[in-house]
């Protein structure tokens, strides 16, 4: 068993621990209040089933959703992007097959819609800038009379770049195009909101708010206008047929918990998250030369800090630092020996993007822990490096 006791954690676009408080209000629910949600005839049953609607009203009231019933409980983000690109793809058939996204999306949207592109739908992918935006212009042009969802995320999950969300809203409301987000990085971290924005659906993942892992939710608008969805999961007919499966209870309590704490602790805590990556950034660029940051640097989430190391090794990096937990880049393709995605669409060639450091500041990051990683980080780096320089022939 590995012991990470004196590990330093800083990948907190990866995951986030389970706030203490947030443990504290599902453990009653895994205990004491086990019963099944859809048992509507003894207590148990409606113990579970008060407290999965009492969470599924906190939620709605948090993002300004209209309805609880605009609240759809999932397994987490992932399901919650297949079952919004693909319930509407599948729904709407007649009137288009088009879809919009980015090149930049997390695997789970870029999957569903190469899915859909094998049924015989077709995507349009746009390409970002060299700060990972997309261009307003090009959307515009990519929307045909068939397109029927736009999909771009908030927040990306491995360079923090925000997209100009409410601008996205409104190219998409006036062509009369659902509009989709992938809110997993955004929610709790920066303002969020379903009117403001204004999205028409929108995933969420609790592991990412310092909620627990195995519970998200799809946000679907029931007005102006009104989402339908062909679901994914069918035997039950549960969240209003959209989504069947027994309820995930102790996970939907997490969620509303962890999502109404860091709502309430948003402003506060991402002052203090910018202030230490900011910190770090600045002490790493002290330190060593040949650094370059990947994505925009105002729009960007507090705690992301993404770049590049000239001429760095990742692999024997990384083998140097077993006590500083960063990634080179998304969770989800850290097996893949192929470069980021996200990156090579920056315009990163294949070899910078291999040399890229992904480091996440959270909730927990202390600053005697950013000043740790800033000097044993840097004096890694240069030992690869130098190393890397005297045995290359």
């Amino acid at each position: 068993m590995l012991n990470n006791t004196k590990t330093i954690y800083m990948d907190y676009q990866a995951t986030t621990p389970v706030d203490q408080r947030v443990f504290d209000v599902m453990a009653p629910y895994f205990t004491k209040h086990f019963g099944n949600a859809s048992s509507s005839v003894h207590s148990y049953g409606w113990i579970a089933e008060e407290a999965v609607k009492q969470a599924r009203e906190g939620v709605a009231d948090i993002l300004g959703a209209t309805s609880p019933s605009e609240i759809v409980f999932t397994s987490g983000a992932t399901e919650s992007n297949n079952l919004a690109i693909l319930g509407v793809a599948r729904r709407y058939p007649k009137k288009g097959r088009h879809l919009i996204t980015a090149a930049t999306e997390h695997k789970a949207v870029l999957d569903p819609c190469k899915a859909w592109e094998a049924e015989g739908g077709s995507v349009t992918y746009l390409e970002v800038n060299s700060e990972g935006i997309i261009s307003l212009e090009q959307l515009r042009k990519a929307i045909t009379p068939g397109t029927i969802l736009i999909s771009i995320m908030h927040a990306n999950n491995e360079i923090g770049v925000i997209q100009p969300m409410a601008e996205i809203g409104q190219i998409a409301r006036a062509a009369g195009v659902l509009f989709h987000t992938d809110a997993t990085q955004s929610a709790g971290k920066i303002p969020f909101n379903v009117e403001d924005i204004p999205v028409d659906l929108a995933s969420m993942s609790g592991h990412k708010i310092y909620g627990p892992k195995g519970i998200g939710v799809l946000y679907v608008r029931r007005r102006g206008p009104r989402v339908s969805l062909m679901p994914l999961l069918f035997g039950g007919g549960h969240e209003s047929g959209r989504r069947s499966g027994t309820l995930n209870v102790p996970g939907i309590v997490g969620f509303q918990a962890a999502l109404r704490l860091s709502n309430q602790e948003r402003v506060q805590e991402a002052s203090r998250v910018l202030k230490l990556r900011n910190k770090l950034w600045n002490n790493l660029n002290a330190q060593l030369e040949g650094l370059s940051l990947n994505g925009s640097d105002r729009h960007r989430l507090p705690g992301n800090l993404n770049f590049c190391v000239e001429n760095l090794e990742v692999s024997r990096l990384f083998q140097e630092i077993p006590h500083i937990a960063i990634s080179s880049k998304s969770a989800c393709s850290s097996d893949s020996g192929t470069p980021s995605h996200v990156l090579t669409a920056l315009g990163r060639s294949p070899e910078q993007a291999q040399s890229a450091l992904r480091i996440g500041i959270g909730r927990f990051t202390t600053e005697e822990e950013v000043a740790k990683v800033a000097n044993d980080l840097s004096a890694a780096i240069r030992k690869v490096k130098e190393t890397s320089t005297q045995f290359t022939p």
